[in-house]
């Protein structure tokens, strides 16, 4: 199906095009561009210019540029703007006005791309749906997924993040929803900002961009809730809340069920049961905040519900899944929990409450005893007080259902030297440090998880692990 023509494209932006092409996609990286997309050759940590010539090679329509490489041929296809950023901006937003669906935005500070994946489960039983692809919520990845949007879209999922203040406003212009969600507000990226309350002044300005008449949808339970009403309120906005305590959408009660999370919410007078095929009080929370978006947006809540069910976490965040150590006894197996794409106080205390609610296994393995492993990585970003926030882990009630904790890095030092002498595990610098020792650490019934900031590289032990496992001889034989 055509995305863009070399007209609409070059009408869109202002720019030239050396001739006639159509491009079925958009992209901004060559490795994974498909035939038929257009090449934006954005400048990041290397000149996207730098790349056009194998883009075209691969089979792209177009290129979208600043000027032709030298290594480009005269009679190339190309797009040939000032900028190239603004360019995809202005594509963006063209795609954005030519689309007559629902757009839903999302922010917070913990779980936007989680809840991002669930909005798009449970519209696309009821539409044609585009969201956000992986985590692209920054100044490019919105709108490049704008410009990637068909114009025929029913449903439309932006997530929009932030690192510095003046982010969201105008990524939330430029997208336009018809409702916008804050998932919550925390301590996250505070080496950019004064405090919390900061915070939640830039995650509410999300609100600035919904059309008027739209909605704003913000988590009750949080210290600064006040802060997200007051900015819908100035925004014109309708207001609607979700949380455990007295909002419009209430969860009741959400029951750790091995690797599922029973749900049990009033959505105003009507009750609801819902499921999640991936344990955590935290997702039931996200859920419940989707489900009020999709209320928002007049799509139907029963068939959202039942989507929902089929929605599980990304690589990285939160999932779930067992390692079969020895491929001729099949129950010699331990349960990962994969979060290790990113972290922050809010994240780390709902992993490690789900951490601490997962059943082991016993007298399967050397110990005898299945255990509650923890890898915890440095949590990036936090300003002043980071040595106490990462100590501050220690206070959790999840912690005292825990065996081991394991910690990574610098920051992570302060959690170890107060853990209890029972539960200290090792401490390493970095991750690769903690490879060599896996196998010696870890044993069948226990339960893992890795969870740290990105940068900290706990998707290495992930790796480890799962290198550690089996196929059973039964699905090797098949």
């Amino acid at each position: 199906m055509t995305l863009w023509t070399a007209s609409d494209a070059a009408a869109a932006t202002g720019g030239q095009a050396t001739r006639d092409w159509t491009a079925t996609g958009v992209s901004i990286d060559t490795r994974t561009l498909e035939p038929g997309d257009l090449f934006v050759a954005l400048t990041d940590q290397r000149d996207g210019h730098e790349f056009v010539a194998q883009a075209l090679q691969k089979g792209a329509a177009a290129a979208l540029v600043s000027h032709r490489p030298a290594d480009v041929a005269e009679d190339a296809p190309l797009l040939i703007v000032e900028d190239v950023l603004a360019g995809l901006e202005a594509l963006g937003r063209a795609a954005r006005a030519r689309m007559q669906g629902k757009v839903a935005a999302v922010t917070g500070s913990v779980g936007k791309t989680s809840t991002k994946e669930m909005l798009r489960e449970m519209l696309r039983v009821q539409g044609r749906t585009h969201a956000s692809v992986a985590s692209y919520n920054n100044h490019w990845g919105v709108p490049l997924t704008l410009a990637r949007m068909p114009q025929d879209t029913d449903y439309a999922v932006i997530e929009i993040g932030m690192n510095h203040p003046g982010e969201i406003a105008p990524l939330a212009r430029m997208a336009q929803p018809h409702v916008a969600l804050v998932t919550t507000v925390a301590a996250a990226h505070l080496e950019a900002f004064d405090d919390i309350t900061g915070i939640a002044v830039e995650k509410a300005s999300i609100y600035e961009g919904v059309l008027p008449g739209g909605t704003a949808i913000r988590n009750a339970d949080i210290d600064t809730a006040e802060i997200l009403t007051a900015r819908a309120r100035d925004c014109g906005l309708a207001d609607i809340s979700f949380g455990a305590n007295g909002a419009d959408f209430t969860l009741l009660r959400a029951d750790l069920q091995g690797d599922m999370t029973v749900a049990q919410a009033r959505l105003g007078e009507v009750a609801l049961l819902y499921k999640i095929a991936s344990p955590g009080r935290h997702f039931a929370m996200n859920a419940l905040g989707a489900l009020a978006v999709v209320s928002a947006l007049g799509a139907d809540i029963a068939l959202a519900v039942g989507a929902l069910g089929r929605w599980r976490p990304y690589k990285g965040r939160g999932q779930r899944e067992r390692i079969h150590l020895d491929a001729i006894e099949p129950g010699m197996t331990l349960d990962l929990i994969d979060d290790s794409y990113n972290a922050n106080p809010t994240s780390m205390a709902a992993a490690l409450d789900v951490l601490a609610a997962a059943p082991v296994t016993n007298d399967i393995g050397r110990v005898a005893r299945g255990r509650r492993i923890a890898y915890l990585g440095d949590m990036k970003e936090l300003g002043p007080d980071e040595h106490a926030l990462h100590a501050d882990l220690a206070r959790l009630p999840s912690l005292q259902s825990l065996d081991v904790v394991h910690c990574i890095g610098p920051l992570m030092r302060a959690l170890y030297d107060v853990l209890p002498e029972a539960q200290r595990g090792d401490w390493f610098e970095t991750s690769d440090a903690a490879l060599p020792l896996l196998k010696r650490r870890l044993d069948s019934g226990d339960v893992v998880l890795a969870k740290g900031s990105l940068s900290m590289k706990l998707g290495l032990i992930v790796d480890a692990i799962r290198k550690m496992g089996h196929a059973p001889l039964d699905e090797e034989e098949g």
